[in-house]
């Protein structure tokens, strides 16, 4: 099947925060006294990926605390969890992580530097790119500021179509946007639980974008740079 079009996740795929926020959080909590070994960080990094892959943990804690700092202070207890904390540590430890990444926590906005001259290369051979993001709101003003918007024939958020990824309606209206079919279309994302899984579930072909390799077992294209993106239309 001829690939039409290809689409694109955009946090943690076209869009990075540097430094990693794991990275600093863990890197913090390591000054608290835990002990935090290489597989622990993998485990926590593989966690908020699924997290935010509009998991049900999720979904229960926008519910449950919907004023932001409650949020986030159980967010912190959530990500102790995940580096092995006992729930007696996560407790105890939770208020100054949180405080630590909501008052130092200051990333900048990373692109791949191979991200513009590769999209220029798919869109001048004549594919359809947009981008599919699981955020409430449109975000054009953001593109526009990475340089990027030329680049898009559209952008969709999930919040304009009440699907969030991994649910298949998020990637079928993406379908209706392109013009093409799931069987022509690429969906490119660094999300395993929300990218993957959800373009799978809706037909696409699903390439994994993981420069960590924080996915060996992922059952789908594996890239670790845009460069191998052209490729993979052929």
């Amino acid at each position: 099947m001829i690939i039409k079009a290809i689409l694109f996740d955009l946090d943690g795929t076209l869009r990075h925060h540097l430094p990693d926020s794991v990275d600093v959080f863990t890197n913090y909590v390591v000054t608290l006294g835990v002990t935090v070994d290489s597989a622990a960080r993998l485990r926590a990094a593989r966690w908020e990926h699924y997290y935010f892959a509009n998991s049900p943990e999720l979904q229960s804690d926008n519910r449950t605390h919907p004023e932001q700092s409650m949020f986030w202070l159980n967010y912190s207890r959530r990500r102790l969890l995940a580096l092995g904390c006992t729930p007696e540590q996560a407790k105890s430890l939770a208020p100054l992580s949180s405080a630590h990444m909501r008052d130092s926590y200051q990333p900048q906005i990373w692109v791949p530097a191979e991200v513009p001259s590769v999209l220029t290369l798919l869109r001048e051979a004549g594919l359809i790119l947009g981008i599919v993001s699981n955020r409430n709101e449109t975000y054009e003003e953001q593109i526009q500021q990475m340089g990027l918007r030329e680049h898009f024939h559209f952008l969709l958020a999930a919040g304009e179509v009440n699907s969030f990824k991994p649910d298949a309606g998020i990637f079928l209206a993406a379908l209706e946007r392109a013009g093409t079919t799931a069987a022509e279309t690429i969906y490119v994302g660094d999300n395993y639980f929300a990218d993957v899984v959800g373009a799978q579930n809706a037909g696409l072909r699903a390439v994994l974008y993981d420069p960590r390799g924080l996915f060996p077992e992922a059952e789908c294209a594996v890239i670790r740079s845009f460069e191998e993106l052209p490729a993979l239309t052929k």
